[in-house]
């Protein structure tokens, strides 16, 4: 008969082992990989490897430090020793944009989106992925975002006009805003009332919240810190059972935004299946459903009766998009017209230029078409999202054995020649390997945007430098959307937004810098927000100097 001793081994052991090959496919390989033929930084860690460095800089500045060092192909280390694939390479990251079943998002990241957002759009691969798309598509569409601008116009008004008050209760000619914070409230506003008919009321004028509010304030609170446990939670699923105080915080927000989603998702459809109703009809194509927000096209093509079942979602699937449009929706938005804000301040002449052509639309309330019809303003808003991408990476990891392709032979850490960045050899990389996708380096590379790559000059876009057309984005040849089957899926909604904001607020007021500009870093989080060097324990912020604009009776 078994002792209690030899049982509690055993049920030690295959608790280890389960622990072992449940926690597998997110931990890094540590087996020696074909990658390490390439050069790169030298790793100070065994356990934080490069990260440190990476993470008390700002965004991708290490990154081009080494590839001005290295090359154009190198790696460096990731947490618990992970290597990692760094890329300037337009044709070898189109091949692993384009491949998108062999090239996903890693587990982990996977992982701690769900914990955040739950299974969204942006959680889910292969398939699945393929079949939301195919069904969200056609809300993303043109027609939609004509729909849109509307919303988009009349929050920037409401914007202009809460900091022009502020102006008038500190009784200056000009005054400090942090721009960062009236900008995030109008973008969540934006894309409560566009994506799911709900108004958070984050710009009331008395500065109240609400329970939503606060909710997601606390679900997408910037500033978090890799500690110990945190990396160790990552790759060790069952150490989740520890309580820390930022997985509560998460739990409670997440709960709040699910019971929000579950009672606008009733809601809108009593009120679809009311309006079938009393229009009579047994058959309902999906051409026949027009809505205007993105929550009611999606539900109504849900019930279109032409439509396979294959093509729907479910009521979980359609819950789980809500906080993924929330926090897609409104962060890049907000945070890409901070930027161009304070891109503005460091040139004063494009900041006259701009208003300047924005005049010559007699109206305060633009069209999407007047918006575009603007050339000066495509050329700040696309100048802004390639020096000051909102998001400035992503990673990938290969499902399978590859060879990647490259525009042109390198020489590897043994000053061998390589035509290719070698994923074959099973027993040296191959599965697992992990790859960044370098869309700031990449948007501000000298080799593709010339010598000026770091300058902010709109007018570039007149006549784009030839090399940029190898840069496999989904829009204007940079990789600030992405690109492949997982380009961003609202960059339509984003570029007619940040166009609408900057129109309102530029012909509103003059904006300056309130702060010597090297005080002001963007640092690196999922995405680039602006701190204060001299403040960092504030948090993110971005303090403008702001003052009416008067046209004078020339103009």
């Amino acid at each position: 008969m078994m002792s209690v001793i030899q049982a509690t081994f055993l049920c030690a052991l295959g608790f280890v082992g389960a622990v072992v090959w449940k926690a597998w496919p997110l931990l890094p390989r540590w087996t020696p990989t074909a990658l390490r033929n390439l050069p790169g930084p030298p790793n100070p860690s065994w356990f934080y490897g490069n990260m440190q460095e990476i993470q008390a800089a700002d965004n991708s500045v290490p990154q081009e430090r080494w590839v001005a060092n290295y090359g154009p192909h190198i790696l460096y280390k990731g947490f618990l020793n992970d290597d990692r694939l760094f890329t300037l390479d337009t044709r070898a990251l189109n091949h692993i944009l384009t491949h998108s079943l062999d090239y996903q998002k890693p587990e982990v990241s996977r992982r701690n989106l769900a914990k955040v957002l739950g299974e969204g759009v942006l959680f889910t691969e292969g398939e699945q992925h393929r079949r939301q798309r195919r069904i969200m598509n056609p809300a993303f569409g043109p027609t939609q975002i004509r729909d849109l601008t509307e919303i988009f116009v009349q929050k920037s008004i409401e914007l202009r006009d809460l900091w022009d008050a502020q102006i008038t209760r500190d009784n200056m000619s000009r005054t400090r805003i942090d721009v960062l914070s009236g900008l995030t409230k109008m973008t969540l506003d934006v894309i409560g009332l566009a994506g799911f008919g709900f108004c958070f009321n984050a710009l009331n004028p008395t500065g109240e919240s609400n329970d939503f509010y606060d909710a997601f304030q606390e679900l997408f609170l910037p500033g978090r810190t890799f500690t110990v446990l945190l990396i160790l939670k990552n790759f060790f699923p069952i150490l989740d059972i520890i309580p820390d105080q930022e997985s509560k915080r998460i739990q409670r927000a997440r709960e709040t935004m699910r019971c929000l989603g579950k009672e606008l998702i009733a809601k809108k459809k009593a009120q679809i299946k009311g309006e079938i109703i009393n229009g009579h009809e047994k058959d309902v194509r999906r051409d026949d459903l027009q809505g205007r927000d993105l929550l009611t096209l999606l539900l109504k093509a849900n019930l279109a009766t032409d439509i396979p079942d294959s093509q729907r979602l479910s009521d979980e699937d359609v819950l789980a998009q809500v906080p993924t449009f929330l926090a897609a929706g409104h962060d890049t938005t907000s945070t890409g017209t901070t930027w161009c804000l304070y891109a503005l301040t460091r040139a004063p002449d494009v900041q006259k230029k701009l208003r300047d052509e924005l005049f010559t639309l007699d109206t305060d309330t633009p069209t999407m078409d007047e918006l575009n019809s603007l050339p000066y303003l495509d050329g700040v808003v696309r100048e802004t999202l390639r020096l000051h991408a909102p998001v400035p990476g992503t990673r990938r990891v290969a499902t399978k054995d590859d060879i990647i392709p490259v525009s042109e032979p390198f020489v590897d850490r043994y000053g061998k020649v390589q035509d290719s960045i070698n994923c074959s050899v099973v027993h040296r990389i191959s599965k697992g390997s992990s790859i960044l996708i370098p869309i700031l380096a990449l948007n501000r590379s000298k080799r593709y945007w010339g010598e000026d790559a770091l300058e902010f000059r709109p007018e570039r876009w007149a006549q784009p430098p030839d090399a940029a057309a190898s840069i496999p984005g989904v829009w204007s040849n940079m990789l600030t959307f992405l690109g492949g089957p997982r380009a961003c899926i609202g960059y339509r909604f984003s570029l007619v937004e940040m166009k609408a904001l900057i129109f309102v607020l530029v012909r509103a007021f003059e904006f300056a810098l309130a702060v010597p500009p090297e005080d002001i870093q963007s640092k690196t989080t999922v995405v680039q927000r602006p701190q204060l060097r001299s403040a960092p324990e504030e948090g993110n912020q971005m303090p403008l100097l702001v003052k009416r604009y008067i046209r004078s009776a020339e103009e």
